[in-house]
C-alpha cells in the first residue's frame, strides 16, 4: 500500500516536472523536492531508483532559484513516471 502511495507521488512529481516547473508555485516545488530527497535517503542510495529520486529532488529545489533547462526537466520527469508505473505493478 505504501509503495502505491509513493508511486502516486512519483507520478504527480513527474507530471509537474514535465509540464509545470516554470508555472508551479514555489511551495509545490519545495514540497516535492523535500519528499523526493527524503525518499532517496530512505533507500540509502543503494539502487538506481533512489538516485532518480535524489536527482529529481535536487532539480525541484534548484527550480525554485534557477531556470532549469526544459530537456533536463523532461528527462527527470520521464524517469520518475517510469519508476512510478513500475511501482504500481509490483
Amino acid at each position: 500500500m505504501l509503495v502505491k502511495i509513493l508511486g502516486a507521488l512519483d507520478f504527480i512529481a513527474g507530471l509537474v516536472l514535465i509540464f509545470g516547473t516554470r508555472f508551479a508555485p514555489h511551495t509545490i516545488l519545495i514540497f516535492f523536492g523535500i519528499i523526493l530527497l527524503i525518499k532517496s535517503l530512505i533507500g540509502l542510495l543503494r539502487d538506481f531508483a533512489s538516485w532518480i529520486d535524489l536527482l529529481a529532488g535536487i532539480i525541484f529545489i534548484l527550480a525554485v532559484f534557477f531556470q532549469i533547462p526544459l530537456i533536463i526537466c523532461i528527462i527527470a520527469g520521464v524517469l520518475l513516471i517510469q519508476k512510478s508505473i513500475f511501482s504500481f505493478f509490483s
